[in-house]
């Protein structure tokens, strides 16, 4: 969200505070939504607007009832201004342990097994690659003047070489960012979140961040329980193969588009680009 945005959502939360009788918000982070700690209470503002919002509750709703393990909603009506609407969900309380791989291996199939036709009536579900980071001629033009002849042709490489992968591919219902920084561990066990890339795509989409968890600094080993709890392994799979290469090509072409704008972010995109330069002692990158 824009500086701009962001007020406005602060704003929307504060009225969405007073409607629902819930202690005043404190901003906790801003990407996509903002989301506000209201006691006991998370509220979420978006751009999305009041229809798709709801269709946000039904969703979480349908996805428990699958027994998938998603923040769930604390109140069962929207709050909106304009293109923007807050709803409001239970805050869920970490407990320091390492994330249940195998069990969210286990939801991840699950959501794979869902009837598209099964989601909440109006609900977005955009093919996985129409996302704007995944539109790599945009932006490799974006960020030319930043690129040195190895690195851009190790990222061109990539590109040319999983070209056509959409071609061959069944679609499924994918979370469509499952990394990570989007699980949580708490008392009832793993939790998925952030659903806001709910997308049709192969199940590769949702296991192609997870197979290059190495690159990211974290252990492989995570992987393989996931797998195990998904039900089989993709590694090795042409097209999970050919996407884990991709999204670390969207990874640091966003980076480095950042990097461009924030000067803060530019060391870590040079982290980034010394993989492409084909440097073997490459180091490990941050997910920030």
């Amino acid at each position: 969200m824009a500086d701009a945005t962001t007020t406005q959502a602060t704003s929307l939360a504060s009225a969405a505070a007073q409607h629902w009788e819930l202690p005043a918000p404190q901003l906790l982070r801003v990407s996509m939504s903002a989301l506000y700690e209201c006691g006991d209470v998370v509220l979420r503002v978006s751009r999305a607007g009041a229809p798709a919002a709801g269709r946000s509750l039904e969703l979480a709703e349908l996805l428990a009832a699958h027994g998938i393990r998603v923040p769930l909603p604390a109140r069962d009506d929207v709050v909106a201004d304009g293109e923007l609407a807050a709803t409001a969900w239970h805050r869920l309380v970490s407990v320091d342990k390492e994330p249940d791989w195998r069990e969210l291996g286990r939801m991840v199939a699950e959501v794979h097994a869902i009837d598209a036709r099964s989601l909440p009536t109006g609900e977005s579900l955009p093919p996985c690659e129409s996302f704007p980071w995944w539109h790599f001629d945009e932006r490799l033009a974006e960020v030319d003047g930043a690129l040195d002849v190895r690195a851009r042709a190790g990222l061109v490489d990539a590109i040319e070489r999983h070209a056509g992968w959409t071609e061959r591919v069944e679609r499924v219902v994918c979370h469509g960012d499952v990394h990570p920084g989007n699980v949580m561990m708490t008392a009832d066990g793993a939790t998925l979140l952030d659903w806001d890339m709910l997308c049709a795509g192969p199940p590769a989409w949702d296991h192609a961040m997870l197979l290059r968890l190495a690159r990211w600094g974290w252990p492989r080993r995570w992987y393989d329980e996931f797998a195990a709890g998904y039900g089989r392994s993709l590694a090795g799979e042409p097209t999970a193969d050919a996407l884990a290469e991709l999204r670390l090509v969207a990874a640091t072409l966003m980076r480095l588009r950042a990097g461009l704008a924030d000067p803060s972010a530019m060391p870590e995109a040079q982290l980034r680009l010394a993989y492409w330069r084909g440097d073997p002692n490459a180091p490990v990158w941050t997910a920030v």
